[in-house]
C-alpha cells in the first residue's frame, strides 16, 4: 500500500493587517521596498483569544465535510505546530476530542515550522505504509504573530497564521510521496528564535525588558528574533543543495518534475532559489502576498492555491521544499491523484 495525498483544506484568521498599516506607524518605513524584499502586502492574524488549535479544527472540519469523510474512518491524527495550546498535555490530544475522532486513535505533536510540513509527511507516509494507519488526518497550524513585537517591523511583516488539513490514506499503487531529503544544523538555532519560550529561560521568570536595536526594531527576548541575512545565507546555500539530492536519489531530473513548492519565505528567498533552479515561473508557486509566511502551513496553502487555480494538474509530481527555524530542511516529491480534491 502506498500512501496518498486526497485532499488538502487550509483556514486563514478574519483579521487582517497591511503594511499600509505597519507603515502608518513607522512614517520613515520604505513601504514599496519592503513589499518588493518580501513580495507580502497583508497577512491574516490571530485574536488575542484565538489559538492555533481553533484554526486547526476549523481546517480539519471543513476538509472531512467537503470530502465526504467519517469521523470514525480517520485512524491517526498529526499536529505540526509552534503554537501549542499547553506544554502538557499534547495539542493533538485536544484536537481529536474537539474533532470528535475516535478514542482508539493514535494523536501526536510535531514541534517544526518552516520545514514541518515535509517532515510530517515523512512521518505520515511512514505510519501508513507500515500498516499502522489506513486514513491519516495531518493539521499543520500556526500563530507566529503572537511571538512578534508590534515594534519589530523586520518581522511584523512577514509572519501571517494560518491553518492546513491534509487528508491521507493508503491506496493500492506505485509510490506517490517519496524519497525524502533531511537536513538539520542546530549551530544556527540562535538565528530564529523565541528566547523565553520554554523552560531554558522560563518566561514567567523572566521581566519583558524591551530593546532597540540599531535598525530601529523594538522586541524583547519574550519575542521572535531573526537574523535576517543568515536565514538568506543559509536558505541559499542549503535549498539548491537539497533539491538536487533529491533529484538525485529519486533518480528524476528537474525537467521531469511539474511543479516546485518551496516553503513561502519572502520573495527575496524564493527569487534567488528559483534562479538558481533556473526554473520558469510558471513552475515554481510562490502565492503569499496576501498571507505572508504562514510557517508550517505555506506549502499545504500553496498546493491548494496553485491547484484551485490551474497552475497544478491533478497527477502532477511536485517536488516540496520546507527551510527555516531550527536551522531545518527537508525536501521530497508528491504525485498527486488523478482524483485530487482541489476545489
Amino acid at each position: 500500500m502506498a500512501a496518498v495525498i486526497d485532499a488538502i483544506e487550509y483556514m486563514l484568521p478574519a483579521r487582517t493587517e497591511s503594511i499600509e498599516e505597519i507603515a502608518a506607524r513607522f512614517p520613515n518605513w520604505p513601504l514599496e521596498k519592503i513589499a518588493e524584499k518580501t513580495g507580502i502586502r497583508a497577512r491574516h492574524v490571530a485574536s488575542d483569544d484565538e489559538c492555533a488549535s481553533d484554526f486547526g479544527v476549523i481546517a480539519a472540519r471543513d476538509l472531512l465535510e467537503r470530502t465526504g469523510t467519517d469521523v470514525g474512518d480517520i485512524d491517526y491524527l498529526i499536529f505540526c505546530t509552534q503554537s501549542p495550546d499547553y506544554l502538557a498535555p499534547t495539542t493533538a490530544c485536544l484536537v481529536q476530542e474537539r474533532l470528535g475522532l475516535g478514542t482508539h486513535i493514535g494523536a501526536l505533536d510535531i514541534n517544526l515550522g518552516c520545514s514541518g510540513y515535509i517532515y510530517a509527511l515523512g512521518v505520515a507516509k511512514a505510519l501508513i505504509e507500515t500498516g499502522q494507519s489506513k486514513k491519516l488526518l495531518l493539521i499543520t497550524a500556526d500563530t507566529y504573530s503572537k511571538f512578534v513585537n508590534p515594534g519589530d517591523k523586520s518581522v511584523r511583516a512577514l509572519f501571517g497564521d494560518a491553518a492546513a488539513a491534509t487528508l491521507m490514506s493508503a491506496r493500492d499503487g506505485d509510490e506517490a510521496i517519496g524519497p525524502f531529503v533531511y537536513g538539520t544544523d542546530g549551530s544556527g538555532a540562535q538565528d530564529l528564535i523565541v528566547p523565553n519560550s520554554g523552560l531554558r529561560n522560563r518566561a514567567v521568570d523572566r521581566p519583558v525588558e524591551e530593546y532597540t536595536d540599531r535598525h530601529g526594531n523594538t522586541r524583547s527576548d519574550h519575542n521572535i528574533y531573526m537574523n535576517g541575512r543568515a536565514v538568506i545565507e543559509f536558505t541559499l546555500r542549503e535549498v539548491p543543495k537539497a533539491i538536487d539530492a533529491l533529484c538525485e536519489k529519486a533518480g528524476v531530473s528537474l525537467d521531469e518534475i511539474d511543479a516546485v513548492v518551496p516553503h513561502q519565505a519572502s520573495a527575496t528567498v524564493l527569487e534567488g532559489i528559483r534562479k538558481k533552479l533556473d526554473l520558469p515561473p510558471e513552475r515554481f508557486v510562490v502565492c503569499m502576498e496576501d498571507i505572508g509566511n504562514t510557517v508550517s502551513c505555506s506549502i499545504p496553502i500553496a498546493v491548494k492555491r496553485a491547484a484551485a487555480k490551474g497552475q497544478i494538474k491533478p497527477g502532477a509530481l511536485l517536488l516540496l521544499v520546507g527551510f527555516g527555524v531550527g536551522l531545518s530542511w527537508g525536501a521530497t516529491l508528491v504525485r498527486l491523484p488523478e482524483d485530487f480534491a482541489a476545489a
